[in-house]
């Protein structure tokens, strides 16, 4: 059979992941990410379930297991830092999970260790997509025109590629909850755990450790209008008027923003899709499912995608269409399963009132309880399956 060529558009953790087992099972990959070079930054994310499988078998514990976070453990705070609960972290699945590590540190894992032929074309983005019943051409901002049979769009939750050809298919769930995320000066009040600060008019402040001498922090609140549209000035200032009297560390936190390298502001939203495939394109990660940091495990999906992409398309040769839709088969459960929490959980996270902020803090004591935390902490299990991971084809294992 001749070389296979894939074009993965999104050179973080999904695209990297696509390339990775995508090369190792014989195809010619290219790279386009429109970032002008390798995006290091942004905040915490995990190793659960069936990707800790897909790890190992990349042969990458080891080597994600020396970026973690230095993360120990998860508590909710009152205004004054005291500690109201803490969540269970036992196990490799706790609410810190044993392979925590930086979304940065992760993606740069996978990119340092892609087997040998992955060509990565950093500052380029597609324009344009013909997809034939031979080949499906793709046309870049640069002018380069790429004939492949596989396009992969793993550009994340706000993908033009995605919506230029299944917009009629993306359903957008605005969760109304705004996030800026960044990193700040540590101080000595800061510690070992993620310290969870949330307060009444549905805000939320968050202060994690890293392992590079820094402090990762992210402002949260309900009920907000879109500032991804906003620049980072104008965002900002949004920010710095509702939490005005949050309390705890919210004042500290924006400071440290105004200076910090590498804000970020976010509007949670999930996509929701009743095909991830059309023809010789596919979606993966956050393009095609973003789960949202309400659900949890967007990392541990995008990594095992990846796998699970290459193993499928391994098996049915030159049969794309048979291959796409095993992927989405095995893919299925596992985010339907993280996206289907329930409409409660986020007024309930982020309480309005004092009444609703009493209540909240009466639960978080309960659910973290001795009789109940072992509950508590299978709410943090993801990307979780007793279905073995599908074969990769024996010519090219």
């Amino acid at each position: 059979m001749a070389e296979r060529h894939a074009v993965i558009s999104g050179a973080s953790i999904a695209g990297l992941s696509a390339a990775f087992w995508l090369r190792r099972t014989g195809w010619r990959v290219t790279v386009l990410e429109r970032a002008e070079a390798f995006r290091d930054g942004g905040q915490n994310v995990d190793v659960r379930g069936v990707a800790r499988e897909v790890l190992a078998r990349m042969g990458l514990t080891e080597a994600v297991k020396a970026q973690n976070t230095t993360e120990t453990g998860t508590v909710f705070v009152d205004a004054g830092g005291r500690v109201l609960a803490e969540l269970p972290s036992d196990g490799p699945d706790g609410a810190t999970a044993e392979l925590e590590v930086l979304r940065g540190d992760f993606a740069r894992t996978i990119l340092e260790h892609l087997p040998e032929g992955v060509e990565i074309t950093y500052g380029d983005t597609i324009t344009d997509v013909a997809d034939t019943t031979g080949a499906v051409t793709v046309t870049t901002a640069s002018g380069r025109v790429l004939s492949a049979d596989l396009l992969v769009v793993a550009e994340g939750v706000r993908s033009a590629t995605r919506d230029r050809l299944f917009g009629d298919l993306v359903d957008r769930r605005d969760l109304g909850i705004a996030m800026v995320f960044g990193t700040i000066p540590r101080t000595a009040s800061d510690d070992s755990r993620w310290r969870w600060y949330t307060t009444t008019g549905g805000r939320q402040v968050h202060l994690r450790p890293d392992n590079h001498g820094t402090t990762r922090a992210m402002l949260a609140h309900a009920r907000a209008a879109d500032l991804t549209r906003l620049d980072r000035a104008d965002a900002l200032a949004r920010f710095r008027e509702r939490f005005a009297d949050a309390g705890w560390e919210a004042r500290r936190v924006l400071d440290g923003f105004d200076t910090s390298t590498d804000v970020y502001v976010d509007q949670l939203t999930q996509i929701r899709m009743p095909v991830w495939h059309r023809g010789r394109v596919c979606l993966a990660g956050d393009a095609g499912w973003c789960v949202t940091p309400m659900g949890g495990g967007g990392a541990s999906l995008a990594l095992v995608s990846g796998y699970v992409l290459a193993a499928c398309l391994s098996t049915t040769a030159d049969r794309y269409e048979e291959g796409l839709a095993a992927y989405e088969k095995w893919m299925r459960p596992l985010v339907d399963d993280v996206q289907g929490f329930p409409r409660w959980l986020v007024p309930f996270a982020y309480p309005r009132t004092r009444l609703g902020l009493a209540l909240r803090r009466l639960v978080d004591k309960a659910i973290t309880s001795s009789l109940l935390s072992p509950l508590t902490a299978k709410l943090t299990q993801v990307a979780d399956t007793t279905r073995a991971l599908p074969p990769i084809g024996a010519a090219h294992a």
